[in-house]
């Protein structure tokens, strides 16, 4: 057993904040560990067939939402690479304000940017032999797991921001758990997100809305809701009042 996944095996055990409420730079890591597992978990040995078989994100594959995925590990690596001494200017939860379909900006969901990265990605994951895809994901994101763990900055530069540490290895957990919901639709025998993943996802939705969510969902549904996979009922837009014309907040 690798060290990256012994240690992910307790997850599920630590404080998601230390006593400062900040988070806790340990359990996000570790976060990280358990849902890029997972991820690997729900796609290893996947035929081509299985590849392209739809996912809970709009317009994407398996392998669209794997390759996806692979971006941000490769990212990931970059980041830990690049401290830097400024004063933050996001958060794990400010980070997905520009991604708000009403932010205006070109990433949000909606957005050209954001179209024409879904199109990148749907040719670059076609153009992958069988077998590579998933042999880069396995090695890139454990290579990312090991660098997160070792990496001996307090800030780093990501994407034209300054994050904290466990703020940036946050936005990557959020990322990855939502997505292998939608690696669920397609692969029904796909592992669930780590709990403590799904628990962070719940608390940049808070953030976002200001306010704990008025309706009793649990962290998956609340994923889903909150990130536009699943529509609102009537029911449940008369429960969220005002706060249901802010949803989705990212996609």
């Amino acid at each position: 057993m690798r060290d990256w996944d012994r240690d992910a095996m307790s997850v599920g055990v630590l404080p998601m904040t230390g006593e400062s409420g900040a988070l806790d730079r340990s359990s996000v890591i570790n976060a990280l560990i358990a849902t890029y597992g997972n991820i690997t978990t729900a796609v290893e040995g996947l035929r081509e067939a299985q590849l392209i078989r739809p996912s809970r994100c709009a317009g994407w594959t398996v392998g669209d939402v794997l390759y996806h995925v692979l971006l941000d590990a490769r990212r990931a690596l970059r980041t830990f690479v690049t401290p830097t001494s400024a004063e933050p200017d996001v958060d794990h939860v400010s980070y997905w304000r520009p991604f708000s379909p009403r932010s205006g900006k070109p990433f949000a969901l909606g957005g050209a940017a954001a179209a024409a990265h879904a199109r990148h990605v749907r040719i670059a994951a076609s153009a992958y032999p069988p077998g590579a895809l998933f042999w880069e994901w396995r090695e890139t994101s454990a290579a990312a797991c090991r660098a997160a763990q070792g990496c001996p900055y307090e800030r780093v530069a990501a994407q034209g921001h300054v994050l904290g540490i466990a703020d940036f290895v946050a936005t990557l957990v959020v990322e990855a758990a939502v997505h292998l919901l939608d690696l669920n639709v397609g692969l029904p025998n796909a592992p669930a997100p780590d709990p403590v993943a799904l628990e962070l996802v719940r608390r940049v939705l808070d953030g976002l809305l200001e306010t704990p969510v008025p309706v009793s969902w649990d962290d998956a549904t609340y994923a889903l809701k909150g990130t536009g996979r699943v529509g609102l009922t009537e029911e449940e837009c008369f429960v969220l009042g005002h706060l249901a014309g802010q949803f989705p907040m990212f996609g």
